[in-house]
Formats: structure tokens, sequence, C-alpha cells
């Protein structure tokens, strides 16, 4: 008994101590960390090293369905130094910011339908592009018929915001004419499925067409062409013979895709727990968007190289539940098929035939 106090109070002696010299050094050895860390990432612009050629970076790849790994639908297109994005769902903007992005250097936004999940982080890609990059101009929104009335309703929102930015830091970095967006409405393409062309700008040709969405109208996906490479973004569509048309030959295919095998599981434990409001919801959303074979079968019937999986819904917890969301796509369509993540980044260089893949966060 009379060691065993000694040695307790000992013990104690030294934990204290440890637990003090932790506390006395945690604060600077944090500081320098920290100031490493932003030295390498603050500022850092991941486009810079990319060939010419036409690049696809998924910014956000979830759906309305909670997922904390998953911004809301998003994809950025660089084609040589433009930068354009194709929907903004809430969160994009930090996924973008994260993955090194620069924001201030967009060029302009491409809406493909006026469902919330599409455009909800419009706001924060305003104000980071008028800050970071001290704009002159509003962000250019290019959409069909309906964009003006969204476009004005977010300019309103966001006036008193923009005054209180511009008094702070004064128009030399923010300069007052920079806020905001502007409208760029195009005719909504005809119902057969032909393209109409809303963008030509440097070598890059943008077209939109209609998708099967309804009762959600206008629904249009888009065709990027820059040097001999191809893009092709569906937007929210169910099997639709447009798609496969208007991806003829693209090097990538981005199309969204619904599980309903999976969503079921989800339909089952609400309706189960008395949600059968939000049961019905799920219920309802499985006949105006694609799955996963339906995305495969239009990729084979396109001709497309590289077949990408976004807007996934239900939400994916790992990427051990990818082979049951794909189902028998894999039986559709020969090429590979790959179920998109946040961050990942697709390079086509210029007039080559290579496509790689690679991971931004």
């Amino acid at each position: 008994m009379t060691l065993r106090k000694p040695l307790a109070i000992g013990l104690a002696l030294c934990l204290g101590i440890m637990a003090f010299g932790t506390w006395w050094f945690q604060a600077p050895l944090g500081e320098r960390i920290y100031a490493r860390a932003v030295s390498q990432r603050v500022g850092g612009d991941a486009t810079m090293g990319l060939p010419d050629g036409l690049h696809l970076i998924l910014c956000g790849t979830g759906s309305p369905l909670p997922d904390t790994n998953r911004a809301g639908p998003c994809a950025a297109i660089i084609a040589g130094r433009q930068i354009y994005i194709v929907d903004i769902g809430e969160g994009a903007s930090r996924t973008l910011s994260a993955a090194q992005v620069p924001l201030g250097r967009v060029n302009g936004l491409f809406l493909t339908h006026f469902h919330s999940d599409h455009f909800d982080g419009i706001g924060p890609l305003m104000l980071l592009r008028w800050t970071q990059g001290t704009a002159t101009s509003p962000l250019p929104v290019y959409g069909p018929y309906g964009v003006a009335a969204l476009v004005d309703g977010f300019n309103a929102a966001y006036a008193t915001d923009n005054g209180y930015r511009v008094a702070h830091h004064g128009p030399a970095i923010v300069p007052p004419t920079g806020a905001g967006a502007q409208a760029m409405p195009f005719a909504t393409p005809p119902a057969d499925g032909s393209p109409v062309t809303v963008l030509r700008r440097d070598g890059l040709v943008v077209t939109a067409f209609r998708v099967n969405h309804g009762p959600v109208s206008p629904a249009v996906g888009y065709r990027f062409t820059y040097k001999g490479r191809s893009v092709v973004i569906s937007g929210d569509s169910a099997a639709t013979p447009a798609m496969a048309h208007n991806a003829a030959d693209a090097d990538i295919l981005l199309h969204d895709a619904l599980q309903p095998a999976l969503l079921g599981h989800i339909t089952n434990g609400l309706a189960a727990r008395g949600q059968g409001n939000t049961a019905q919801i799920t219920r309802d959303i499985v006949n105006y968007h694609a799955t996963p074979s339906d995305a495969a079968r239009a990729a084979k019937g396109a001709g497309v190289r590289h077949l990408v999986l976004t807007h996934l819904v239900p939400m994916m917890p790992s990427s051990y539940f990818y082979q049951a969301f794909l189902g028998d796509a894999a039986a559709q369509y020969s090429g590979p098929i790959i179920v998109g993540e946040d961050g990942m980044i697709f390079t086509l260089p210029a007039n080559s035939t290579a496509i790689t893949q690679g991971q931004l966060l």
C-alpha cells in the first residue's frame, strides 16, 4: 500500500505534465501546420496545368436526397481557358473551391431546367465569381424560357448584400457592375430532339436539345464540342431517343441515374414509419429519371466512349454499393461505366482520342 500511493502520485504528475506540454505547444504547432496547408492551397488554380482540350469536373453528383458526401448537381466544363458550369446545386461552389477551380474566371452558367436542386447554388457562385475575380459584368446564365425570371429573383434577393460588399471593400475590389447575374435566354429546342446552338466562342460550340423530364418543361441537355472532343450532359431525363441522337460519337456522356430497386427500400422504410407523404414523393420520382440501364442503352446507341453517372438516386454511402446501384447496366453497354464522385476530373486533350480520369479532392 505504501508503494502504490507514491506510484499513483507520480503517474498523475507525469500525466499532468504531458497534458500541460500538449496544451503549451498545441497552439503554435497548430498554427504552423495551418499556415503550411494554407500556403499550399489558397489561391491555387488546378486548371493551370491542364493541356489544351476539353475537361469535365464533377462538382456535384448528388440529388435532393440528403448525402453528406455529395453536393447538388453540378458539372464544370473547361475548354482551353474557358470555364463553364452546368447546373449549380447546393454546396457545389464549395466543391469547386476545394478542387481549386478559380470561380473568378467562370465564363458562364448553363441551366438544364428549373428544379431548385439544379439552381439553389447560384447565390454563392455569383458572389464568389464577383469577389474573387473583381468581375466588372454579371455572371451570364444561359437557359431556355423562364431563365430571366429566375435570374431576376436571385438579383433581387442579393441586392442588399451586394450593397454591403461594395460599401465595405470598395468599388475597386468589388465593382458594382460585376454583381449578380444576367439572363441569357435561348429558344426552347424542338420537340423532335434536334439541337439548337446556344454558344460559339473561341472554338467551343454548345448545343442544347430537349429531354424528357415531364412534367418539368422546358428541360434540356447540352453538348460541348471543342477541338475534336465532345462531352454531353443529360440534365435530368428519363429514357429518350433524343439522348442517343445528340450524344452520337461523344467522348463522354454524363447522365443522371436512379436505381429503383435501392430507392424502393427507402420508400418502404418511410411508409413503415408513417411518412406516407415523403414515401409517395420517392415513388413519383422514378418515372422522370433514367435508370443506370437506361443510361447504358443510350450510351450504346450513341456510340459514346465513356458513360459517367451523376445525380445519383438514392444516396450512395459507400462505393461498396455501386454494383447494386448499376444493376445490369454493364450488360447494356460494353464501354467504361463510372459512378461519379465529387471532385472527379476527366481530361480530353485536343485533337486526340485519349481520356484520362483523376481526382481533385
